[in-house]
């Protein structure tokens, strides 16, 4: 008897556990769609602020190659003061309404979605002050990069780009720098994860919301420990059984139907897991937040406020959106079976680029390694060049020859005579001149114009030398420096340019130049569509892990460059022999 008891306790703690936070759904729901359409306004407003302050300089675009700008100009000031009023604006809709939310209904007030949104508006003032600016930066550029606390949905997939962890990687000083930034930030993020509650929820000055979250968490670290793992891990039990439900209803069918019912089913098996594990996605900030809103008043030392379970309320626009959702599904199906071969392309046409000149295939920057990614198969050869002391053009990537040929200088301190001596990995350093001729008729010659020396007369002369080699329509000039692109896209037109970028704002479509080359976090669908619509080509650079890789070679990019050409051409092969059901995952996660 008693041990029913204990049972039927259990059950109830469980229950109360447990159906709070999925009675929050439907008001999270209409909070995120009500949010989401203020915050498309007033956003709008500011983008188009901001297009028409860039304009009224003469560009089209902001760009990596162009920064400085930012810095030098009061157009490029008022650009910056605005992207900070955005993050702001995102700090308020995506986390302070939210936690405003919790906070409400844990001490079970009445209130309105759009109560919530008006105070957390009126509560950014409080953030006009150089903390309150820090707690916003952290929330917004660092929190992602570190994977670790919250941030906003606009920035949550920000990183580090490839090219720098590259270097951070390979060089042990930066390396061991990076770990200890990366610890240390997360232990400030840690130390400071109540302070909006502070702020929001009890009129906390920001430095003295600071303090008080640091003390309580020095006290409870333990406990939040322990209560994140268990969130977490009780999050990923139910997706991954809601996943399996979700794949595994329809098997009999897909094991006995036609060619066509086959892949309809499976088309709308993965849309429907797609959709829901995108709809768990809308609501794990809400829901993380509502339990760490339950956490803070806790370690408040206000152990009675926990969410009380709402009598049963009926909520028709739910179902009505489910159903509607479902006949979607079934719609888009139907209509992706009809053209599944044009939407799942059997062979994988996207063009492999050895990034320089042969990547892991051979030493870098050399004839050796641009031989070895011709015979491979590869598309093209980026090589990087910068100017002798006596005018000859040789490559190099970096600014010195000490991490590929052990010699701490500079190609424009050197003569040809003396850079020619060097080796790397055994191999000579070689001119533009043998590039091109190991090149012809090949590989596409991608030569970015790099280092200290990269100017006009560069480009001038690359241009002469191409010509000189009758070389032009294999050939393609890159730089990161937009002023040189734009000056050879002008003064040679018939020269194919191509601009490197990994960060940019504005109709960055409209650069002057034949191809865009963006880095992986800025590669996005959206982003190679408008590029594609101007007629202009795009390249993702440097995507090497295989996983990366995968992304690119099924996007529209137009050619990827990459330091493992063999690799890129091994997953080329295995992708181009998937099944049905793992073209439309690939798809679907695309």
């Amino acid at each position: 008897m008693k041990q029913k008891q204990k049972q039927k306790q259990k059950r109830k703690q469980l229950q109360n556990t447990v159906l709070p936070y999925l009675q929050a759904i439907p008001d999270i729901m209409r909070y995120q769609i009500v949010s989401k359409a203020v915050l498309g306004i007033l956003l709008l407003g500011l983008s188009t602020a901001m297009r028409w302050t860039l304009h009224s300089t003469g560009r089209v675009a902001v760009s990596s190659g162009d920064f400085l700008f930012l810095f030098t100009t009061w157009q490029g000031i008022l650009l910056i003061v605005m992207a900070l009023v955005t993050l702001f604006l995102y700090v308020a809709f995506d986390l302070n309404t939210m936690i405003l939310f919790s906070g409400k209904r844990l001490k079970q007030e009445e209130f309105t979605v759009w109560e919530c949104m008006k105070e957390s508006i009126e509560d950014i003032r409080r953030f006009f002050c150089p903390a309150g600016i820090v707690i916003v930066l952290y929330i917004a550029l660092l929190a992602p990069i570190l994977g670790f606390g919250i941030s906003i949905s606009l920035t949550n997939g920000l990183y580090i780009p490839t090219f720098i962890t590259s270097v951070i990687e390979t060089t042990p000083l930066y390396n061991a720098l990076y770990i200890v930034a990366i610890v240390v930030f997360t232990l400030i993020g840690l130390a400071n994860m109540f302070s909006l509650h502070g702020i929001l929820l009890e009129d906390l000055p920001v430095r003295r919301s600071l303090m008080d979250s640091r003390s309580l968490m020095k006290k409870n670290w333990k406990n939040y420990t322990k209560n994140n793992c268990v969130y977490f891990l009780s999050c990923a039990a139910i997706m991954i059984l809601l996943g399996l439900v979700l794949l595994g209803i329809p098997l009999y069918f897909l094991g006995v139907s036609t060619e066509g019912m086959r892949r309809f089913w499976l088309l709308a098996v993965c849309m429907n897991a797609s959709a829901a594990f995108a709809f768990a996605g809308i609501f794990a900030v809400p829901l993380y937040l509502m339990r760490i809103t339950e956490l803070y008043y806790q370690y408040k030392e206000e152990p009675d406020i926990t969410y009380a379970v709402q009598e049963h309320q009926r909520h028709p626009y739910l179902i009505g959106a489910c159903v509607l959702g479902i006949a979607g599904v079934i719609v888009i199906s139907y209509l992706g079976n009809k053209a599944f071969d044009d939407i799942f392309p059997p062979k994988i046409t996207c063009p492999i680029i050895a990034h320089r000149a042969g990547g892991s295939e051979g030493a870098e920057n050399c004839v050796a390694g641009l031989e070895k990614a011709a015979a491979l198969g590869a598309y093209g050869s980026e090589i990087d060049i910068q100017r002798t002391k006596d005018g000859y053009y040789v490559l190099n990537h970096d600014s010195t020859f000490l991490r590929t040929a052990g010699v701490d200088q500079r190609p424009e301190d050197m003569t040809l005579e003396e850079v020619r001596a060097l080796r790397v990995d055994g191999e000579p350093v070689p001119t533009l001149e043998e590039m091109l001729e190991a090149s012809r008729d090949k590989i596409v010659l991608f030569i970015e114009l790099k280092g200290n020396t990269a100017d006009q007369q560069m480009a001038d002369d690359t241009v002469r030398i191409v010509r000189e080699a009758g070389m032009e329509d294999q050939c393609v000039l890159i730089s990161l420096q937009y002023d040189l692109i734009d000056y050879t896209e002008k003064t040679y037109p018939e020269i194919q340019t191509g601009y490197l970028t990994f960060l940019s704002f504005g109709n960055t479509a409209a650069l002057n130049c034949d191809y865009l080359g963006l880095e992986e976090e800025s590669a996005t669908a959206s982003a190679m569509d408008a590029i594609h619509r101007q007629g202009k080509k795009v390249l993702v650079w440097t995507p090497n892990e295989p996983a990366s890789q995968k992304h690119f070679l099924l996007s529209k990019a137009d050619g990827i460059i990459t330091d493992h050409v063999s690799q890129a051409f091994g997953l080329i092969s295995q992708l181009e022999k998937r099944t049905d059901f793992e073209k439309i995952v690939d798809g679907i996660f695309n």
